[in-house]
């Protein structure tokens, strides 16, 4: 008859997780389609660093209103190479700048998501009864509103601002993270490692978090790149509607919210930044697809 407590030990069960976490990442160099995916976001993330060096002008600067791209700027001696907007910021900078706004708050809600809907769908899928009642209620209620619904409301009640946008989107999201969690735990809690846990009198807190969750990381890695591609989308969209930071600020969906009525006479003050937003997203999309490539091999 087999040991149970014998079967595996928390230093080994979270060391073969790491070293699985790190041969996944290893084997990305295999996948070309996860690799340009990587290249997409690690080049807007140079950008979000060095933004205050690489940006010719400041975001807020008014230069020459209308301006086409690749217009030469006599006063200041440089060329607007992405034009300016209506009233004359120079868009290359703005839209530099504005990739700090989306990579510090789309991974923060992306963060913010996953610790409430992993820490919901740990005590739903673990402890079942009616812990799995409640939640699982509480969760397919917030589901039924539409998504946008939830954030305007959410917004327009605490007002617009980064933080409100991570409340917002973390409200809306965690419901979601939680049903895959759920479903990855019924599953675990059944293994052997999880039964010698028990057996060594471990408590339910650290079952769920040392033995079952680093066994469930695959999955959710993959599916919180696509859903960073869908909070970039959100909170796009967020500014577009008037929703997103409040102005001046450098905000991707916010410029084009403000040029959309002159789109169809000056359109590089619209697709520019319609062209960041979705390179960032197609970068994150591409490193899911990559990385689930990668889980299949592995």
């Amino acid at each position: 008859m087999t040991d149970l407590t014998k079967t595996t030990t928390p230093a080994a069960s979270k060391g073969s997780a790491l070293v699985r976490a790190l041969k996944s990442f290893a084997l990305l160099r295999e996948s070309w389609v996860g690799m340009i995916g990587a290249f997409l976001i690690l080049f807007w993330v140079f950008v979000a660093i060095f933004a205050p060096l690489i940006a010719p002008h400041d975001p807020l600067a008014l230069l020459q209103p209308f301006a086409k791209p690749g217009t030469f700027h006599v006063k200041t001696g440089t060329t607007l190479w992405l034009g300016t907007d209506n009233i004359g910021r120079d868009v290359l900078s703005r839209i530099i700048w504005g990739s700090q706004t989306v990579l510090i708050y789309a991974p923060l809600a992306t963060i913010c998501a996953y610790v409430v809907g992993v820490m919901m769908g740990l005590a739903a899928g673990y402890h079942r009864g009616w812990w799995d009642t409640i939640l699982s209620r509480v969760g397919d209620i917030i589901l039924s509103f539409p998504v946008l619904v939830l954030y305007i409301i959410v917004i327009a009640t605490f007002g617009a601002s980064g933080i409100n946008i991570v409340i917002a989107i973390t409200f809306a999201s965690a419901p979601g993270i939680m049903r895959i969690v759920r479903g990855l735990v019924l599953d675990l809690r059944n293994r052997d490692y999880v039964a010698a846990s028990q057996t060594r009198g471990e408590s339910g807190l650290y079952v769920m978090l040392i033995e079952i969750l680093p066994n469930a990381r695959g999955p959710l890695i993959v599916d919180a790149c696509v859903r960073l591609g869908y909070v970039i989308i959100t909170i796009g969209v967020l500014g577009f509607l008037g929703l997103g930071l409040p102005p001046p600020d450098p905000d991707w969906g916010g410029m084009v919210n403000e040029s959309r009525k002159l789109a169809m006479a000056f359109p590089h003050m619209t697709v520019f930044p319609c062209i960041a937003i979705s390179s960032l997203v197609l970068g994150f999309n591409l490193l899911a697809d990559g990385l689930r490539e990668v889980s299949l091999r592995d």
